[in-house]
């Protein structure tokens, strides 16, 4: 007799956290392919990326979220709910801290302590600790999260610990048919990352405020056998922001143009051409109508 075979099981994994705690290192590791902004400044990931892990018997759907904070602005509240949204529709939450958490996200862990969905507290860079530090972390998750499903320490830069997510998310996972067709890795359009990889470089290159000030929108996305055609526009808020991007003699600008383009080749698997502009759009982060525009609605 042939053994019965396994039943497949899918759903939808949110990755939440406060801003810089790893989120995105998260993801990129479980999914395997780097599909989220990874800098050292915080708050650079403000749409919910979707990354979706195959296998033979399971599909999992990743959500990597904006960092939780308290907004201040239009653009923080949509952030926010992208968030929320998240955690509704989850069937397994991966709550991200870190080893120098300061322990202010109250009002999410008060929904966590709330939640019916299993929840997994993941203490991330604990390479960079001793282990009585992590011991003690793992202690406090434990003690203010007694409903968590798991408590676990891991590295996600290094990968360490990240199997064993893998494990506990696939055990808790309903059985269900996949959600997306199996040769996809996101719920993302390839213009949407072409976006992502030039604002990525533009947080690592400014400096201060002007990376947060800055939306990228793809107006020209034209591919063939051999290349593709990129056509994009920088929008800051204010007209000093533009020259500061653009930079003397276009300097700075090209530097961008340059970064994004190798990275897009490499993401693309094929040549880009890459046509980068910066236009001002006022304020463009309270304006429900550029929010709407740029897909925070």
């Amino acid at each position: 007799m042939n053994p019965e075979p396994k039943p497949h099981r899918a759903g939808f994994v949110s990755i939440i956290g406060k801003p810089n705690v790893g989120k995105s290192t998260l993801m990129n590791v479980l999914v395997g392919e780097r599909l989220s902004i990874i800098t050292s400044k915080a708050q650079t990931t403000r749409h919910r990326i979707m990354g979706i892990l195959n296998g033979d018997d399971f599909q999992l759907v990743y959500s990597d979220t904006p960092g939780i904070i308290q907004p201040k602005y239009e653009l923080h509240s949509a952030m926010m709910s992208f968030v929320y949204a998240s955690l509704e529709d989850a069937d397994v939450i991966l709550f991200v801290t870190d080893i120098y958490e300061k322990h202010d996200e109250e009002p999410v862990v008060e929904r966590l302590r709330r939640a019916e969905t299993p929840v997994i507290v993941l203490v991330n860079k604990i390479d960079q600790a001793e282990q009585v530090e992590v011991e003690a972390k793992l202690a406090y998750w434990r003690e203010q999260l007694p409903n968590a499903a798991e408590v676990l320490a891991i590295s996600a830069l290094n990968a360490l610990g990240t199997e064993r997510v893998l494990e506990l998310v696939l055990e808790r996972l309903p059985e269900h048919p996949p959600y997306y067709p199996k040769d996809e890795l996101t719920d993302k359009p390839e213009r949407f990352f072409a976006a992502e990889m030039i604002r990525e470089k533009i947080f690592k290159l400014y400096k201060k405020e002007v990376p947060y000030s800055c939306e990228v929108g793809v107006e020209e996305f034209k591919e063939d056998e051999k290349i593709i055609r990129i056509r994009a526009t920088i929008y800051v808020e204010r007209a000093s922001q533009k020259g500061i991007i653009i930079g003397h003699k276009g300097e700075a600008l090209k530097k961008v143009g340059t970064w994004a383009r190798e990275e897009m080749e490499k993401f693309f698997g094929k040549q880009v051409f890459l046509e980068t502009h910066v236009k001002v759009n006022e304020n463009w982060r309270t304006d429900p109508k550029a929010l709407s525009r740029f897909g925070y609605q």
